[in-house]
């Protein structure tokens, strides 16, 4: 009996040449928003305005970089469009759920969240609150409600789940919460955002590659934890590089304000050109980790040097 042929090996890549990011991205871009207004409870529902700020806090804004991860690790499975449009809604509702309440007084106590005032300043924080909880249980109503098999949707479940909790998203804030003021060493800094911001890009790159209707095989899986680890930190540390460097309009949100809140961070830890530093090698890890799985892979390749090189 000859071999099984790994998901990720050469002969599994596509003939046709992958799409340039330039156009990829914003078509990517488009579907999620398109998928997140469907999936969104509509205005016309009762309590209106609940519904009027989980839109406001979702629609119309940000990178969708979870999304356009959970696409591109798609890609390598040959992933349904409309089971990937579904996970990426559901990944881009909880991360908007966790910037809302990230922004609140009693958290982050930012006004300015993509260019907009916070939920929060517009809305008043009670609805802020429900409008966290609220979109965090409307994402794992889209995945439940995915015409997909009951197998492929509970391995979507458990990711995003996994992501969402104490030991992912919101562990990583309590730590974050409990470190202001304190001098972080580097190892429990990067553990603190491996949880807050990585367990969610974690999730998305596998989500993208559960949508697929094979189930993953050793090296694809190995393949795409080295990514995912590299490209969630270097997000992170060029987060603080930019946190330092870039004002309000550009960033879109308040600069400057780890600062002035005593959080620790890589720029205050390492440095500014250290942090830098650190960040291109962590883009050349990701792209080292998904360069034997072929063309396939060009948009994860692409978006590993998008989060380093980009300037918000």
């Amino acid at each position: 009996m000859s071999e099984a042929i790994p998901l990720w090996s050469a002969s599994s890549v596509a003939a046709s040449p992958p799409e340039p990011l330039d156009s990829w991205m914003p078509r990517i871009m488009e579907r999620t928003e398109r998928a997140l207004e469907r999936c969104l409870p509509g205005v016309e529902a009762v309590p209106a305005t609940l519904h009027e700020a989980m839109r406001y806090a979702t629609l119309g804004g940000g990178k969708r970089l979870r999304a356009l991860l959970c696409h591109a690790a798609g890609e390598l499975v040959d992933a349904d469009p409309a089971v990937l449009d579904g996970a990426a809604s559901a990944i881009e509702m909880i991360h908007a759920y966790s910037l809302v309440h990230d922004d609140l007084p009693a958290m982050d106590n930012d006004l300015l969240r993509r260019g907009q005032p916070t939920v929060h300043v517009r809305y008043g924080e009670a609805v802020a609150i429900l409008v966290g909880d609220g979109l965090q249980a409307q994402a794992f109503v889209v995945i439940g409600s995915l015409a997909a098999p009951a197998a492929q949707r509970v391995s979507l479940l458990q990711e995003l789940a996994h992501a969402s909790s104490s030991l992912g998203l919101v562990g990583g804030q309590a730590i974050d919460l409990a470190s202001v003021g304190v001098a972080l060493p580097r190892e429990e800094l990067e553990r603190m955002h491996r949880m807050k911001t990585g367990a969610l890009l974690r999730a998305a790159v596998f989500m993208g590659a559960h949508c697929g209707s094979t189930p993953l095989d050793t090296g694809l899986r190995l393949a795409l934890d080295e990514y995912q680890r590299s490209v969630g930190l270097a997000f992170q540390v060029v987060d603080d590089v930019l946190d330092v460097t870039t004002d309000a309009a550009t960033l879109g949100k308040t600069p400057g304000k780890d600062a002035q809140d005593h959080k620790p961070t890589y720029v205050s830890l390492l440095g500014l050109d250290a942090s830098r530093a650190l960040a291109e090698q962590l883009c050349e890890r990701a792209r080292a980790a998904v360069a034997p799985l072929g063309a396939r892979a060009a948009h994860l390749d692409a978006l590993a040097d998008m989060v380093v090189h980009r300037v918000r």
